[in-house]
C-alpha cells in the first residue's frame, strides 16, 4: 500500500474535530470552525506546533498535522498564503488550523515549549525567518527547518540556537507536495529533545508502512540535512537509469509509449516495483492537453533538458571529498549538465552528420521486443542496486567521519514509504544492513550477490548493444563498471602508482614484503636499454 501513490480524497470528519461552519468564516485570519463560547475556549489549549512558510510543501503539511488530529497555527510574510491555507483546512474537513499574519502572534499562540517548522527557501531565507521570529521564543522553544538545507548550515545554526537555549532540528522531507499532504518520509536530526517534543505528532504525520511511521531521529548535528541530500542523489541516479531504460526500449526495440507504459506498469508488479517507475508508466499514458496543439503523447513535446536544485552535485562533490566511488550518482548529474546543453548538442550532430556520422542509430540491433524488455528489465535492477549501494555507502562515511552512528537498516525502512525513493527491494535493503550492520557493501550481501550474478549477462547485453547502436547509457555503464570494479582482485592500478612514482616519487607498496619503496624508474630504463 504505502508503495503506490494516495489519491487525493476528501478526509472523513474526526470524531473529536468541531463542526464545519454552516457559512464561510467572514474573517480569513482565524480557525475556520465557528468560534465556541467563551468557557469553551478557555479550555481549549493552545496548539503546541506552529509552521512557518506556506508555499504548497508548507501548506500540505500543515494540513497533514491538522488532519491527524493536532492543532496548527500557520505563518507567512504573505498574507494571502495564510487565507488560502484557511481557505483549504476549511474546504478539506473543518481542520484545526490558526492562521496569523504577525510572527509574534505567531509564535505566542503556541504551547510551551514551542516548536516551530519551517519551510521556506534553503539558504538565506532560512536565516530571515529565524531572525524575524526568534526574539519571541523562549528558553526550551525549539525551530525545525524541513528544507533541502546544506547541513553545515544546519549545524552553525544549531550552534546559534544553542547560545540562546533553543532547540533545533534540521528535517528532511521527502514525497513532494503529495507526500506532504498524505505523508511524507521524515528525517529530523538535531537535537534529540526538539525530536522527542513532537514525536508523536511527526509518527502520525508520516507515511505508514507494515514497520511503523516512515520518521526516526537519524542523528545530531546536520544528520538528518545529510542524510535527506543522499537520498535526492540517490534519487538522481534512479531517474537517469530509469530514463535509459526508456531510452533504449523505443530506440532499439522501437516501442510506442503505450507499450512503454504497459511495460512500466508491469515492471511495477515485481521487483522493480517503485514510486517512479509507477508514475514513468503513469506518464506515458498521458495526451497533450494544450489546446491548439498537433496532439500526441505530451512527453514527447517537453524539451530534453533537465533542471536540477543542488542536492545531487553537494552528494558527488561529498563523495568526492569522502573517497567514497558513487559512479551511477555522478553520471546522473553529468547527464543533466550535458543535456542543459542542447543547442550545443543540436549542433554537434549536425557537424559530425557532415562527417559521415548518422544522427540516429550507428547500428540496428535485431532482438525480439519480449526479450529486450526483459533485459532492459534485468538491468535497470542491477544498475540501482549499484547505486543504492554507492549512497549507502556515501552516508556510513559520514557516519564514521561525524560520529552521528547511522543506522542504516532503520534509514532503509523510512524509505519504503512516502519518499521519492520508495521501493519495494528497500525492504530486502534494510533486511541486509539488519543481517549485518557493518556490510561493506550491499552487492556483498549474500541475497544481492546471488541477483547480480543471475542478472549480469542480460545487463552486459543492453550496455553492449547501446554502445553498438551509439545510445548514451551513462548510469547502467557506470553501474557495470562499478559492479567489475568492486568485484576485481588484481586491478591495473599498479601501473598507475608507478607512474605517479616514477614523475613525483609518490612509493608504492609491493605485495610481496611489507613497506614503502621509490625507484629510480628513468635511470633503471636508459641502463636497460
Amino acid at each position: 500500500r504505502p508503495l503506490r501513490r494516495l489519491a487525493t480524497l476528501s478526509p472523513q470528519p474526526h470524531p473529536h474535530r468541531r463542526p464545519p461552519a454552516p457559512l464561510p468564516n467572514p474573517c480569513p485570519m482565524t480557525s475556520p470552525a465557528p468560534a465556541p463560547p467563551a468557557a469553551a475556549a478557555a479550555q481549549s489549549p493552545p496548539p503546541r506546533i506552529g509552521l512557518a512558510g506556506l508555499a504548497t510543501m508548507g501548506q500540505n503539511l500543515a494540513l497533514n498535522i491538522a488532519e491527524k488530529g493536532f492543532p496548527i497555527s500557520v505563518y507567512n510574510r504573505t498574507a494571502a498564503k495564510v487565507d488560502s491555507t484557511l481557505s483549504r483546512a476549511a474546504a478539506e474537513g473543518a481542520l484545526p488550523v490558526l492562521g496569523h499574519r504577525d510572527p509574534r502572534d505567531f509564535v505566542l499562540s503556541l504551547a510551551r515549549p514551542r516548536t516551530v517548522v519551517l519551510l521556506v527557501q534553503a539558504g538565506p531565507a532560512v536565516d530571515a525567518t529565524i531572525d524575524a521570529l526568534s526574539p519571541y521564543l523562549d528558553a526550551g522553544d525549539a525551530i525545525v527547518d524541513g528544507g533541502n538545507e546544506w547541513y553545515q548550515n544546519t549545524e552553525r545554526r544549531i550552534e546559534q540556537a544553542a547560545s540562546r537555549g533553543i532547540l533545533y532540528l534540521g528535517m528532511g522531507v521527502s514525497g513532494g507536495e503529495e507526500g506532504a499532504r498524505n505523508g511524507p518520509s521524515l528525517m529530523p536530526g538535531g537535537d534529540f529533545q526538539a525530536y522527542s517534543n513532537i514525536k508523536d505528532i511527526l509518527e502520525k504525520a508520516a507515511a505508514q508502512t507494515e514497520d511503523g511511521p516512515c520518521v526516526t531521529f537519524v542523528g545530531p548535528g546536520g544528520a538528518g540535512n545529510f542524510v535527506k541530500m543522499v537520498h535526492n542523489g540517490i534519487e538522481y541516479g534512479d531517474m537517469q537509469l530509469i530514463a535509459e531504460a526508456y531510452d533504449v526500449l523505443h530506440r532499439v526495440g522501437g516501442l510506442s509509449n503505450s507499450e512503454i507504459a504497459d511495460v512500466f506498469a508491469e515492471w511495477n508488479k515485481g521487483e522493480l516495483e517503485s514510486f517512479l517507475v509507477e508514475i514513468t508508466a503513469d506518464i506515458f499514458t498521458v495526451a497533450d492537453p494544450l489546446e491548439g496543439s498537433t496532439g500526441g503523447a505530451l512527453v514527447d513535446k517537453i524539451l530534453d533538458k533537465t533542471g536540477m536544485k543542488g542536492t545531487g552535485k553537494w552528494t558527488v562533490q561529498q563523495a568526492a571529498e569522502l573517497a567514497v566511488a558513487a559512479p551511477t550518482i555522478a553520471a546522473s548529474l553529468d547527464g543533466r549538465y550535458l543535456s542543459g546543453l542542447k543547442d550545443e548538442r543540436v549542433a554537434a550532430a549536425s557537424v559530425l552528420e557532415e562527417e559521415g556520422m548518422p544522427v540516429g542509430l550507428l547500428e540496428k540491433i535485431n532482438v525480439d521486443k519480449k526479450v529486450l524488455v526483459d533485459r532492459v528489465r534485468q538491468a535497470l535492477y542491477s544498475s540501482k542496486v549499484c547505486s543504492y549501494a554507492q549512497g549507502m555507502n556515501l552516508l556510513r562515511a559520514k557516519s564514521v567521519e561525524q560520529g552521528w552512528n547511522l543506522n542504516l537498516a532503520e534509514l532503509s525502512r523510512i524509505w519504503k514509504g512516502g519518499c521519492i525513493i520508495r521501493a519495494r527491494f528497500l525492504d530486502r535493503i534494510k533486511k541486509a544492513y539488519d543481517r549485518n550492520p557493518e556490510l561493506a557493501n550491499l552487492i556483498v550481501d549474500r541475497e544481492f550477490a546471488r541477483e547480480m550474478v543471475q542478472r549480469q549477462g542480460a545487463w552486459r547485453w543492453v550496455v553492449a548493444r547501446a554502445v553498438e547502436a551509439g545510445i548514451s547509457t551513462p548510469g547502467m555503464s557506470a553501474s557495470l563498471s562499478y559492479f567489475d570494479t568492486y568485484r576485481c582482485n588484481r586491478l591495473p592500478a599498479n601501473l598507475i602508482q608507478a607512474q605517479r612514482d616514477l614523475f613525483g616519487a609518490h612509493t608504492y607498496e609491493r605485495i610481496d614484503r611489507p613497506g614503502s619503496f621509490h625507484t629510480e624508474w628513468t635511470k633503471l630504463a636508459r641502463e636497460g636499454k
